[in-house]
């Protein structure tokens, strides 16, 4: 199912879509959190990107996977599948941090949301959880760095 799409390895596709949103999420999630009079523009984006980005994150570690065995079949040296496997260590440390990152984002927008069923909690939470989105997005940005460039140098280490 992760392999192929329309034909090409599915993993280099979806990662497109991953290098994107996940840094979204961090940068809008924080923005969210840390300035309370830009909420009601960024909350549909927050809530949109806390749902795919999750969600693209786990298809790109699944469809690496798939990709990797497909490399292992081929007969790929082992040096070069010992780099796929430090960049597939990077993308599942990724694929955690980004789901702690949307819960975190989404439970953040809940209790801004002011609606009447979400009850009123003390004046620290709102702090407490926006530093977690802080410290998650920058572990989030990290490990997409370090995913991208591990999988980048496994690609084109010694082609360019």
């Amino acid at each position: 199912m992760f392999r192929e799409i329309a034909g090409l390895p599915g993993h280099v596709l979806i990662v497109h879509a991953v290098v994107v949103l996940v840094p979204l999420l961090a940068l809008l999630s924080v923005a969210y959190g840390v300035l309370p009079r830009w909420r009601s523009r960024l909350g549909w984006a927050v809530a949109a990107l806390a749902v795919l980005s999750p969600i693209f994150a786990f298809v790109a570690t699944e469809s690496g996977e798939a990709f990797q065995e497909v490399l292992e079949e081929r007969g790929y040296p082992a040096d070069a599948l010992q780099k796929i496997h430090e960049h597939a260590e990077y993308g599942e440390d990724l694929r955690l941090y980004v789901v702690g990152l949307a819960v975190a984002a989404l439970v953040l927008l809940v209790l801004t949301s002011g609606h009447p069923r979400v009850p009123r909690l003390p004046g620290f939470v709102v702090p407490a959880v926006t530093v977690v989105v802080i410290v998650l997005a920058a572990l989030s940005l990290l490990y997409a760095y370090w995913t991208g460039d591990s999988g980048a140098q496994s690609v084109w280490g010694n082609t360019l």
